[in-house]
């Protein structure tokens, strides 16, 4: 069964990342920008703030209210549902972590 993606789980994916390309700072250079997909529907998103401008780095609060399971008590975002992944967006295509780890080795 498929993990409730939550920042704790995006701190440690991002540790487990760091160093590979797999991580949003080291793979800018390669036209890589911080996105989600929905794996049960194909919908790829953008990571954005809550106000909707374009986010550097996975942000959980600009993603569309039906993919949000928890709320922090100021209303902040806290979990999203199991079936959304986090990775990149190049072109218009969604990559994984590993995936996108793997373009910039070249």
């Amino acid at each position: 069964m498929a993990q409730t993606l939550t920042l704790n789980s995006l701190a440690a994916d991002n540790r487990f990342f760091a160093g590979t390309g797999g991580v949003s700072r080291e793979n800018r250079h390669c036209g890589f920008i911080p996105g989600f997909l929905d794996q049960e529907t194909g919908a790829i998103y953008p990571s954005r703030w809550a106000n909707g401008a374009p986010a550097p780095f996975h942000a959980l609060d600009g993603l569309p209210e039906h993919l949000v399971l928890a709320r922090d008590p100021v209303g902040q975002v806290v979990a999203i549902k199991a079936s959304v992944i986090a990775g990149f967006l190049r072109r218009g295509c969604f990559y994984t972590r590993e995936q996108a780890a793997c373009c910039c080795l070249d």
